[in-house]
């Protein structure tokens, strides 16, 4: 040990201690990032699961399932999704709800868009009332019967302008779009009133590119509530010629039991649209969550 160390030593006596730390902590590290992984790779197995057996099931007959719902598929078999195709007029219906989930979605977004931004900037009176107003709403169960008497007195019942009417307000996506417009600097507001910019052309070019991100999450959240939704198309809509693909998926109950790989075969096919979108959007959604965090 030389002269200087020994001078340290006795200057700072924690010294061996403060250079021992740095082990200890990249032990203590690794330790939790291993138990992170194991509580990630228990949720992973939570959610998997559930896809493998719709998976798992899709493939079998429905002699095969009856022998055996929970096991492996020994002789698999794509023919229940020919089956699927043809029994669900998947055609048709997955076509209605194509018009239904871009037609409502396109509109609310559209529409949220220009009324989330005087809300999160406050231009005008009881602006912080109606935030709140949406905040409550989630909280609330759906007003059924109220919204049925309005539709039915409208002569909208079982329409498809009526059906979309019924998505075009989304208490969530509001909430979203006004928090991420609140993170844009106020000042873009000035400088453009500035320039001579009118209120839709600053909000179709200056803030939509801005809050991209937040625009593609609320798409793909609005767009999997209306593709997933069952109990409205039941309630509304009576003419098969308007019905999506979730109510076209009644035809595989029987009496007497239900053709599970039937619909197994056609859940897998329902989910396959807005897999894709979500695909597309990913990067923004990705994009909006990691800017948030940054924000944060």
């Amino acid at each position: 040990m030389t002269q200087t160390t020994r001078m340290s030593e006795d200057l700072n006596p924690e010294a061996p201690r403060a250079l021992a730390e740095p082990k200890s902590v990249t032990v203590r590290s690794r330790q939790l990032k291993i138990l992170s992984y194991i509580v990630l790779s228990i949720f992973a197995v939570f959610y998997i699961w559930p896809l493998y057996m719709l998976i798992n099931t899709s493939l079998k007959s429905f002699t095969d399932y009856l022998r055996d719902p929970a096991g492996v598929a020994t002789e698999p078999s794509l023919a229940n999704f020919t089956e699927a195709w043809e029994l669900a007029n998947f055609p048709q219906y997955m076509t209605n709800s194509a018009i239904y989930t871009a037609s409502a979605t396109i509109i609310f977004v559209l529409t949220s868009l220009f009324v989330a931004f005087p809300i999160a900037r406050g231009y005008f009176r009881g602006s912080g009332a109606i935030l709140t107003m949406y905040v409550v709403a989630l909280f609330l169960p759906p007003a059924l019967i109220p919204q049925f008497q309005l539709i039915l007195n409208l002569g909208l019942y079982n329409t498809r302008i009526g059906f979309i009417l019924l998505f075009l307000i989304n208490p969530i996506g509001m909430i979203i779009l006004v928090n991420y417009i609140k993170s844009i600097p106020k000042e873009l507001d000035e400088s453009a009133a500035v320039d001579g910019a009118s209120y839709i052309t600053f909000v179709t070019r200056i803030i939509f590119p801005l809050i991209r991100p937040a625009v593609a999450t609320v798409t793909v959240l609005h767009a999997i509530g209306i593709w997933n939704e069952l109990i409205l198309p039941t309630i509304y809509l009576t003419n098969e010629d308007y019905f999506p693909i979730t109510r076209g998926l009644i035809v595989f109950e029987g009496v007497y039991g239900s053709n599970w790989p039937g619909i197994a075969a056609a859940v897998l096919m329902l989910m396959l649209p807005i897999l894709i979108l979500f695909m597309f959007l990913q990067r923004y959604i990705i994009g909006g969550l990691t800017a948030g965090a940054v924000k944060g």
